[in-house]
């Protein structure tokens, strides 16, 4: 039976009808879901599933660096960190 299916379906297969542009197609569909699923896998592994800068940031750093680059001054950031507290 495997035998006929190969020959029929397989590499060496003499005639191009119907059901080999429906295997071609398949089989084109089936290696770029693969791609899909080992990129979406790889980039779960490495961690990367958050998207740009809407990620949480602690509202103390973020005085933080405001207060160090001169934004705000002393005061000011003494009283957003009472604020936060």
């Amino acid at each position: 039976m495997f035998a006929q299916y190969y020959h029929d379906y397989g590499p060496m297969t003499d005639s191009w009808d119907g059901r080999s542009w429906f295997h071609a197609l398949f089989g084109l569909l089936f290696f770029v879901l693969m791609v899909l699923v080992a990129i979406y896998l790889l980039r779960s592994l490495a961690g990367h599933h958050h998207v740009g800068p809407t990620s949480a940031r602690d509202p103390l750093d973020i005085a933080r660096e405001r207060y160090a680059k001169g934004d705000i001054t002393k005061d000011e950031f003494i009283d957003i960190k009472k604020e936060l507290k």
